[in-house]
C-alpha cells in the first residue's frame, strides 16, 4: 500500500520516499515507493510525469494490491533506496485546472438544466464532459457563464474524507462508485463529489472554462472544453488565425463569416463557369481527336458488323478533362476511345458509343489486371486510376484487348 501523498497535498512538488520494490512488466522497469505525490492514472485524469532521482518517470498506474507504479527509464534503484521525487509541475497545474474546472462545469449542468454529466475524459490537447441528454446551444452559453461566475468568484475548493454511511447524507452530485473511506471534493456552496484526483485551492485558479465545441453523443452531449492555460492557448491560435485571415480578405473581424461566404460564393460560380469552358473546349478537341481515329473492324463488337473508330490517346488533364473528351468523342456514332494522363500512375477513361458493343468496364478491368490500379463503372463508361505503367505501354495494352471480342 503506497501513500498517496497528492490526497492531501495536490501542489506537493517534491517529496523523499523510499523504493519499496522494482519489478520488470514486459520491457519496462517499475518502481513502488512507500510514499509519492505522483498521481495514477484514474478517473479519467492521466497521470504525472517527473523524476525520481536520475530516473525519468514516464507513467504512473495503479496496481491491484493497493500500490502505486512508476515506470520509469534510467538506472534501476535497489529496494530500500531513498529517492527524491519531483512532479512536473507546469503538467500537474495543467490537470488540476482541468479536473476542478470539469467539476464546476458539470454541477453548472446539473444546477441549471438537472443534466447529468455520464462521464469525463482529460486529454493532452481538450477535455471532454459527456451528458445524459443533448442540450441546446443556449443550454450550453449559459452553463458556461455560470461555470465562470462560480471560478471568478474564487470559492475555496477544500478536500475532506468521509465513510460511506456519512457520505449517504450528503448532497453529493452523483453517486459513488466505490465503497469504504471517500475522499470529496467541495466546491464552497456549488459541489459536492467523490474524486481521487488532483485539484486547485480556490476556483480562481482554474482561470476560465470556454467550451470549445459539443455533439451529440450516444443518445447525449459530448462537450468539449478547456480551461486555464490551455483556454489562452486556444485563444492565441485563433486571434493569429483571425489576424491573418483579416490581412489577406482585407476585412474586419466581424465582416469574415461574410467575406467567406461571399469567397464560397463567387469560387462555386468559377467551377461553373470553368465546367462550362471545359466542356466548349472538350467539343473542339473531341473533333481534332475525331477526325484523327483509326478504323477498327467487326472484332471490335460494332453493331451490324460495321468499321468502329478508335481514339487511343495520352493528354496531359486530370480525370474531369479525360472524361469529358472521351464523352464528347464517343457522341458521334461508331466510336471507342480509351484516353490517359501523361502522369503515372496514370488515369484512363474508357468510353463507346451507343452503337458499339465493346463493354468499356470489360477494357478496363483488362488494363487494371496488368497494371494494377482501380477503377470501374458500365458498358459506356468507365473509369480508374492508379495503373502503374507508361502512358505508351497503356495504350498499346488497350489495343490490344479491343481486337479481341470484348463485348457487353
Amino acid at each position: 500500500m503506497t501513500n498517496r501523498l497528492y490526497y492531501t497535498d495536490p501542489y506537493l512538488q517534491a517529496f523523499d520516499a523510499t523504493v519499496t520494490a522494482v519489478d520488470r512488466v514486459g520491457d519496462r522497469t517499475v518502481v513502488a515507493l512507500d510514499r509519492t505525490a505522483f498521481y495514477p492514472t484514474s478517473g479519467g485524469q492521466p497521470y504525472d510525469t517527473g523524476t525520481l532521482g536520475a530516473l525519468r518517470v514516464v507513467d504512473v498506474f495503479d496496481r491491484d494490491d493497493g500500490s502505486v507504479a512508476h515506470v520509469v527509464e534510467g538506472v534501476v534503484p535497489q529496494p530500500g533506496q531513498q529517492v527524491r521525487g519531483e512532479i512536473d509541475w507546469p503538467r500537474r497545474f495543467d490537470h488540476m485546472q482541468q479536473h476542478t474546472g470539469q467539476h464546476v462545469l458539470s454541477a453548472a449542468f446539473e444546477h441549471l438544466f438537472r443534466v447529468r454529466t455520464v462521464s469525463f475524459h482529460l486529454g493532452a490537447d481538450v477535455s471532454t464532459i459527456d451528458l445524459a441528454r443533448e442540450t441546446t446551444a443556449a443550454e450550453i452559453d449559459a452553463a458556461e457563464r455560470e461555470a465562470n461566475r462560480v471560478v471568478w468568484e474564487d470559492r475555496p475548493v477544500t478536500i475532506r474524507f468521509a465513510s460511506a454511511e456519512e457520505a449517504a447524507s450528503l448532497p453529493l452530485r452523483k453517486e459513488p462508485k466505490r465503497e469504504g473511506t471517500l475522499r470529496l471534493i467541495d466546491v464552497e456552496r456549488f459541489d459536492l463529489s467523490a474524486c481521487g484526483g488532483t485539484h486547485v485551492a480556490r476556483t480562481g485558479a482554474i482561470g476560465i472554462i470556454a467550451v470549445a465545441a459539443w455533439e451529440r453523443f450516444k443518445g447525449g452531449e459530448r462537450v468539449e472544453f478547456l480551461c486555464g492555460g490551455r483556454a489562452l492557448d486556444r485563444f492565441g491560435s485563433l486571434r493569429d488565425a483571425v489576424a491573418a485571415s483579416v490581412r489577406l480578405l482585407s476585412v474586419l473581424p466581424q465582416e469574415l463569416p461574410g467575406s467567406i461566404e461571399r469567397l464560397q460564393l463567387e469560387a462555386k460560380e468559377q467551377r461553373r463557369s470553368s465546367s462550362a469552358l471545359q466542356l466548349e473546349l472538350a467539343a473542339y478537341r473531341a473533333d481534332e481527336l475525331a477526325a484523327a481515329a483509326a478504323i477498327i473492324h467487326q472484332s471490335a463488337g460494332l453493331a451490324d458488323e460495321h468499321p468502329a473508330r478508335l481514339v487511343v490517346r495520352a493528354i496531359d488533364a486530370d480525370a474531369g478533362m479525360l472524361k469529358a473528351l472521351a464523352m464528347a468523342v464517343v457522341a458521334r456514332d461508331g466510336y471507342i476511345a480509351v484516353l490517359t494522363s501523361t502522369t503515372r500512375p496514370a488515369v484512363v477513361v474508357v468510353a463507346r458509343s451507343s452503337d458499339v458493343t465493346v463493354s468499356s468496364h470489360q477494357v478496363l478491368a483488362k488494363l487494371i489486371a496488368q497494371f494494377g490500379g482501380r477503377g470501374g463503372g458500365k458498358a459506356e463508361l468507365a473509369q480508374g486510376g492508379g495503373l502503374d505503367a507508361q502512358p505508351d505501354t497503356i495504350l498499346a495494352a488497350a489495343r490490344e484487348a479491343l481486337t479481341s471480342s470484348t463485348r457487353q
